[in-house]
């Protein structure tokens, strides 16, 4: 654990030397992400200008599963996002082949190699709007949460990492999986917001095939009703540590089967 601690504080130190050299990159990369969560927060604003509440859901509870919706998201987009090179184009240009060579997992390597500083803001908004539902009394919290909250956001950012290593991990097969893989993830939007919304086919693609639901609706329809634990929070724990263990394999799999793109 020391070694890898250590591994880590240098790979974050030289992540940012590279920071400051792109300072302007960071900015718009920030900026571009705020003002996407901004437009969707108004379309929220227009649509309960029209409407009392959505799926019987007022509009503090809509605000909260969304920010929910953004504090694992941003987290994971913070600490693995390098998983995308992978499966876009990492191992179709060979650059892959350099983390064959040095004295830790590839895996691990790739995911402690960066962080996408611009996804605090991500981040920041969603506990903003997490805050902000609170105040408002669409959540009663209790002592115990204390630990559980935490948790549950940890578990569900495991479900976002998992899916893309699992679909990175793609690549050491077929050289790219770029286009699988934004496929896949951006089915997430769906989790934005209550599932009832939606068709029933969405609800269970969602739910039981690429299980965002449970990275947003279901632990937050908990904290709001504390209804049903094992199914909205256990059900989160249980889909987190079955889909990281999976990607984990694939990786093993996957790396045993790889070979370089070459020239």
């Amino acid at each position: 654990m020391k070694h890898f601690l250590k591994l880590y504080a240098t790979f974050i130190a030289q992540y940012f030397k590279r920071l400051l050299e792109y300072r302007i990159d960071f900015l718009t990369g920030a900026f571009s992400f705020l003002f996407d969560q901004v437009t969707s927060l108004v379309f929220i604003f227009i649509i309960f200008n029209q409407i009392p509440a959505l799926s019987g859901y007022p509009f503090e509870a809509i605000v909260f599963i969304y920010g929910f919706s953004l504090i694992p998201k941003g987290i994971d987009h913070f600490l693995t996002d390098n998983l995308w090179k992978v499966a876009y184009f990492m191992v179709r240009n060979g650059s892959f082949d350099r983390y064959l060579t040095r004295p830790i997992h590839p895996l691990l390597h790739v995911i402690m190699e960066t962080w996408q500083i611009d996804a605090l803001g991500e981040f920041l908004v969603g506990m903003t709007l997490v805050l902000y539902s609170s105040s408002q009394g669409i959540i009663t919290w209790m002592v115990s949460d204390i630990l559980l909250l935490p948790l549950t956001m940890i578990m569900a950012s495991l479900i976002y990492t998992s899916i893309k290593m699992m679909v990175s991990a793609i690549a050491l097969w077929t050289k790219r999986s770029g286009s699988i893989l934004q496929m896949v993830y951006s089915t997430n939007e769906f989790a934005k917001y209550p599932i009832a919304i939606y068709h029933r086919m969405i609800q269970f693609t969602i739910t039981y095939v690429i299980p965002f639901a449970f990275t947003s609706y279901f632990p937050a329809r908990y904290f709001m009703t504390r209804e049903n634990p094992w199914g909205n929070i256990g059900g989160l724990f249980l889909l987190a540590v079955t889909f990281t263990s999976f990607g984990v394999y694939l990786w093993q799999i996957g790396l045993r089967a790889y070979e370089s793109a070459g020239s």
